[in-house]
């Protein structure tokens, strides 16, 4: 029997996609929801090709690097400030 890893490099782009297709929409080609577990290996199986297959911005998860660290600095306007603070009255 193979490895997972040996499994894992022998994935095409083609099943690649199937694969991200059936995490997103949560059910196989035919319907077939997936189960929780095949949830959890098909996540761990794109995330493993990914790493060897695509550019770092491309892979689940990819939050965009020192981009999102500038972002974190950023200061928020009082109006913006205001947004996000509980509403008057209010107990938490």
């Amino acid at each position: 029997m193979k490895t997972f890893t040996d499994l894992i490099q022998s994935i095409t782009p083609d099943t690649y996609k199937t694969l991200k297709l059936a995490m997103e929409i949560g059910k196989w080609g035919d319907g077939t929801k997936l189960t929780p577990e095949q949830k959890e290996l098909t996540m761990q199986a794109m995330i493993v090709w990914e790493q060897t297959n695509l550019p770092e911005e491309e892979r689940t998860g990819y939050l965009g690097g020192q981009a999102c660290a500038k972002q974190t600095k950023k200061k928020l306007s009082d109006e913006q400030a205001a947004m996000f603070a509980p509403a008057a009255g209010t107990l938490h």
